[in-house]
This record gives structure tokens, sequence and C-alpha cells, in this order.
């Protein structure tokens, strides 16, 4: 028999470690190791990691920065560490999720195992029915910017578990290596990509946002999904006073709130009659304005605040569909360019479609636009020809109406 380690950290955690990772897949980091190199000495790699994490002798190598393009212009830089270091991570976050998941509060929404995005929107939209005004806020940089101090005291609060705080330790100081292969030293934040930086930023933000707004405002609902928030309130004054003291809050724990990104927002309906300049904002990708509805029971139009999916979104979905450039792929058979187009498809209908979903046709539209496009190439006879493109794609639509995801909706050649 071995030495024991120093560590109780079993190999049935590593291995339940690697099935996530998996299962997330992601990108290399600076090793250029990717989960299928990583798994050709699959059993020697866990090993490994197993034996130095146990021995107190794991060293996480540098995190690889990667920009990716935000949907209002700028950049954010992810930091992508190796795959054997998100085995790691994730070895630690399993530990974390188990004593941090039964005190964070049910209106933390972000990050969190059987919470979503969507469950966020559904309880912000009743809440925005039973309160006047809200005050919208977001963090900025808040991945970039999290106090180490104050982040390892909020973290000894919760665990006396020593190698957990050994290698969150080490994890929040890995350097982070640029695309020249410089390296840049970090003495606050986690990095945004980081598999264990969720479950921190949460802990972070359980202590100087969750906790105190609950403490210092009890009356008032909200709603927090990482670094965007909401604070339901009943006047205009409230939110204000909210706002001021939420500033200063932040401000004592070395975080700024965005000040182009935080408003205090009149919930316009038929009920409320004030002209405010703000009516409208964005959450999550869903716009929440005054909109058009109707009630069931008496089959009466009114006007409600809903959600749906926002003109920042759509915009970013168009984006993406000319970046893949599917219109030129005309060496693509039609069931290939299906299989290509219909995942993503799927997601954003899954994801935008959930609330008031007919405002999900302009998108539907510029698919079919893009499916129409791929004909014209595809073809020569239908080449500068979109009315007969169009017939043919109709054609194909009322003999294969499942063919594209989205042409469920609305019926078959609605779009086109």
């Amino acid at each position: 028999m071995g030495a024991a380690k120093p560590f109780d950290i079993s190999k049935k955690q590593v291995w339940k470690a690697y099935k996530a990772v998996r299962a997330n897949a992601g990108a290399a980091g600076v090793d250029k190791e990717t989960i299928t190199d990583f798994e050709r000495d699959l059993k020697g790699n866990l090993y490994k990691i197993w034996n130095r994490l146990a021995s107190g002798s794991y060293f996480p190598p540098p995190v690889k920065a990667v920009a990716i393009p935000k949907k209002n212009g700028g950049e954010r830089i992810l930091g992508v560490p190796t795959v054997a270091d998100r085995v790691a991570q994730t070895v630690v976050k399993h530990y974390l999720e188990a004593i941090l998941e039964p005190i964070f509060l049910p209106d933390s929404f972000g990050y969190r195992p059987r919470k979503s995005a969507l469950d966020a929107i559904a309880v912000t939209r009743e809440r925005c029915w039973r309160y006047d005004w809200v005050l919208e806020f977001d963090i900025k940089g808040l991945f970039d910017n999290i106090d180490h101090v104050l982040l390892l005291k909020a973290l000894e609060k919760h665990t006396t578990c020593k190698w957990v705080t050994l290698y969150i330790k080490r994890w929040l100081t890995a350097p982070l290596q640029q695309e020249d292969g410089t390296l840049v030293e970090r003495t606050r934040g986690t990095p945004q990509g980081g598999v264990v930086s969720p479950v921190l930023s949460n802990l972070f933000m359980h202590y100087t946002f969750d906790v105190w707004m609950t403490r210092m405002f009890p009356g008032l609902p909200w709603c927090r999904y990482a670094d965007d928030g909401l604070v339901h309130c009943r006047t205009e004054e409230e939110a204000s006073a909210v706002k001021a003291a939420l500033q200063t809050r932040l401000a004592a724990c070395n975080l700024e709130m965005h000040p182009e990104k935080t408003q205090t927002v009149y919930c316009k309906d038929a009920n409320r009659k004030d002209s405010y300049p703000q009516t409208k904002f964005d959450f999550l990708g869903y716009e929440f304005r005054a909109r058009g509805a109707r009630a069931r029971a008496r089959d009466v139009l009114f006007t409600s605040f809903l959600p749906a999916v926002s003109v920042k979104s759509l915009k970013a979905m168009r984006a993406q569909t000319r970046r893949l450039n599917l219109r030129n792929q005309s060496h693509l058979s039609l069931e290939e360019f299906a299989r290509i187009f219909n995942p993503i498809l799927r997601g954003w209908i899954g994801y935008y479609g959930q609330f008031y979903p007919s405002a999900m046709w302009p998108i539907y539209r510029h698919a079919d636009y893009t499916i129409r496009a791929w004909l014209m190439r595809k073809y020569s006879r239908l080449s500068r020809h979109k009315v007969r493109a169009s017939l043919v794609l109709n054609r194909i639509a009322k003999q294969n109406p499942s063919l594209f995801e989205h042409w469920r909706f609305g019926g078959v050649g609605a779009f086109v």
C-alpha cells in the first residue's frame, strides 16, 4: 500500500468531474490539448490529476485569454483553462456546490443547478405586474474585479477544508496568457470561463448583494443573474433610494455599478397611464415593455407589461447566421444544410420563443431568406429569381414541413 495522501480526495470524485467536463466539451487551453487528446491516455491523465490534488502538489497552468464579441459591441475576455485544469476545478466545484447551494437565496438564478435564465424571466414578468417600478442594475466587470480578500473571507465562513481553499487561492492568482504568449498577473477577479468561477462569483454576490438587499430592503423583491439584477419598487423615490444605497454598498466591496446599464424604469401598461422617459428594459436577452395581450377568459385585448425577445438578441441571431455563411455553402445537400441549421434554430426557439413567441417571426423570416439565398446559389436556374426561389421553398416546406425547426411556427411558407 502507498503512503496516505494529505488530502482526502477520492478517484471517484475525479472520475465524476471528468464526466462533467466531457459532457460540456469546450476548447483547448494553453497546452492546445483537446478532450480527444486528453482521452488518448485517459487513465494516466486522471491518475495524475488525482495524485497531485490529493498530495497538495497541483499547480494550475496559465489560463488562455480568448476575446469574444459582446452583443452591444466591444469584446469580453474569457479565461479558458486546460482540459486537465477543468477536471481539477470541477472536483472543487462539486464540493462547493454541495455546501453553498443550501445557503444561496432563491432569487439568485445564475449558474445554479435546477435554475435557469428563463426561471428569472418568469419571476420578473409576474413581479412587473405587481410593482410599478424596476431598478435595473449591472455590475461593471464583476468577474474581473472580485476582491480576493473578501472572497476568501466568505469562503472560510463556510468551509475549513484546507485543500479547497488552497486550490482556490492558486486558481485566483493563476496568470492569464494572452494571444502573443505574454503572461498577465492577476491580483483580483476570477476568470470568466473558469469552471469554479461562477460558484465563487455567486458566493461573493451572496454577501455583497443578496443578503444585504434582503436585510436592508426586506419588502422589495429582487432577482439576480450573475452581474445583472433587478429590484422591484413601489415608487420612483423608492427606486432612487435603493440605487443610492446599492452604489454605496458596491463601492464598499470594491465593485462599481455600470453607469450606462443601470436605470429606473416605469412598468407602463393599460392601468399605468403616467408618462416617464424610461418605460422598458432588457434582461437576459428579453425586452420588457408594454405589449398587446389577450385575456383568454373574456377574449378581450388589452395592454400588459410583458417580455419578448429583445431587439439586440434579434440582431445577434441574424449576425450569427451571417457568420456561419450558410447561404454560400452550395456544396451541401438540403438535408445537410438543415442538420447544421436546425440545432441553432432549436436553441433560439427554446430560449427566446418561450415568452411572447410571435416576436420571433422576424428571425423565422430571416431563416427562410437564408434558405432561399442558399437555393439561389445552389441552383443556377434560381439565380437572380427570388420569386421563383420562394415558390420552390414553399413547395419543399409543404412536402417536408418538419425539415427546418422554425417551420413548425406560423404555417408553411408564412415567412418567405
